[in-house]
């Protein structure tokens, strides 16, 4: 068998490591002409991380990013909701990790390219079209100028192209653009004294202002780390259109994200200090997309955010996509026909990700926040008065079943 990867994040990556893993052959074709480490921060819970320790990649993983020991979710103004170990120091045997997406996505691609050969991955190419039969399927690739590069053929293609996906809109040409929920995310990362444990993290403020702050690696010098924040705001209503194109690697304005700072608070990091000092934010609008009707159509499928884009909440959006992966990689090693093992890794994921892009919108595991700022909007002194913990508990734990993680984070 030989399989068509279209797209080189992290979920294509993943897919391709599993798959070569497995014995199964198979190329990537990415539309830019070269990868680079882009983004910020992203978190791996255990659930992503142990299948990428079971192919070796921990040491590796660990070199480039923070092992999560605790998750704070806080009212904006500070007070403490509820703590909650993270990774081992839950009790999973793998940690949670919090990375530079740029630079995990750099260790899946030395990796892939160790393992299946430097010209495993082809860069520059963009799909502009594909077709299939009985014995296989067939890819037309361009050059970024429109140049035509030629068909691939393989036995099964994956599209893991993405929010604005081709191969999706090629099944589903009347979507429409990603849908917006009012909320604009500023991000960015940048050398700071550690906090607290300097393995912990900060999520404050409901889904209408929102502040996160984690660590994601070794800082320039030893006193500092590589701290990762963002910051929400509402500022357009669900069903708008965003403002400009959904670009992780979007510049941001810090004349925009300037209102919004000082809506929170947290004694433990000089919030205004730690954006004024980073060099580079980026921003992007909170958008995601309608859960398919199915994701396998023949030969052809969709995996991560081509399958699922969802709101940034719950640390799902890397995490499932390589649980995508691995039930990809499972089902096409099963002895079924191509068709027939695509529709089964259908049949197991959609809907466990459909449920999560749901609960994504009404606020995640966040809900504990919005439902305490809802009831105490200037802060409280004693959470009980508030809320009975057990309640809070409850809405915890009903999200970490609903991603079969625990819940430790963004």
């Amino acid at each position: 068998m030989k399989v068509l990867i279209v797209g080189a994040g992290i979920g294509g990556l993943a897919t391709a490591l599993f798959l070569h893993d497995a014995g199964i052959e198979c190329e990537i074709y990415e539309r830019s002409p070269e990868i680079r480490e882009l983004g910020v921060g992203i978190n791996a819970l255990p659930l992503a991380v142990g299948p990428l320790a079971g192919l070796g990649l921990l040491d590796a993983l660990d070199e480039v990013a923070v092992r999560t020991k605790e998750l704070f979710y806080c009212h904006r103004l500070g007070q403490v909701i509820m703590h909650r170990p993270c990774g081992m120091d839950a009790g999973f045997d793998v940690p949670q990790l919090s990375v530079h997406r740029g630079r995990l996505q750099g260790v899946l691609l030395r990796a892939v390219r160790e393992r299946l050969g430097q010209d495993s991955v082809r860069t520059g190419h963009r799909l502009v079209g594909f077709e299939q039969d009985g014995d296989g399927v067939r890819a037309t690739f361009t050059d970024p100028a429109g140049a035509r590069l030629g068909d691939r053929e393989g036995d099964v293609l994956i599209g893991t192209d993405g929010i604005h996906s081709t191969v999706r809109a090629t099944f589903f040409p009347d979507e429409g653009p990603p849908r917006w929920n009012g909320v604009m995310m500023w991000r960015g990362a940048t050398d700071w004294p550690p906090f607290l444990t300097g393995r912990s993290m900060i999520i404050a403020g409901g889904n209408p202002a929102k502040l996160v702050l984690y660590p994601i690696g070794r800082g320039g010098s030893p006193d500092t780390v590589l701290t990762n924040w963002a910051i929400c705001a509402r500022t357009g209503e669900p069903g708008d259109p965003p403002p400009r194109r959904e670009d992780w690697s979007r510049p941001g304005d810090p004349e925009e994200l300037a209102p919004h700072i000082a809506r929170f608070h947290t004694q433990h990091v000089d919030v205004a200090g730690l954006v004024a000092a980073t060099p580079a934010m980026y921003e992007y609008p909170m958008c995601d997309r309608d859960p398919l009707p199915r994701w396998s159509h023949g030969r052809v499928t969709l995996l991560g955010d081509a399958g699922h884009p969802m709101y940034p909440m719950g640390s799902n959006g890397a995490g499932q996509a390589v649980l995508d992966a691995v039930a990809l990689t499972r089902h096409l090693t099963s002895g079924a026909d191509p068709e027939t093992a695509l529709t089964a890794y259908q049949d197991e994921r959609l809907p466990a990700t459909r449920e999560i892009v749901l609960r994504n919108r009404a606020g995640g595991p966040e809900m504990v926040i919005d439902e305490v700022e809802r009831r105490a909007p200037d802060g409280f002194d004693r959470l009980d008065d508030v809320i009975d913990p057990a309640e809070l508990d409850a809405i915890v734990k009903s999200y970490a079943a609903a991603s079969v993680a625990a819940p430790t984070g963004r």
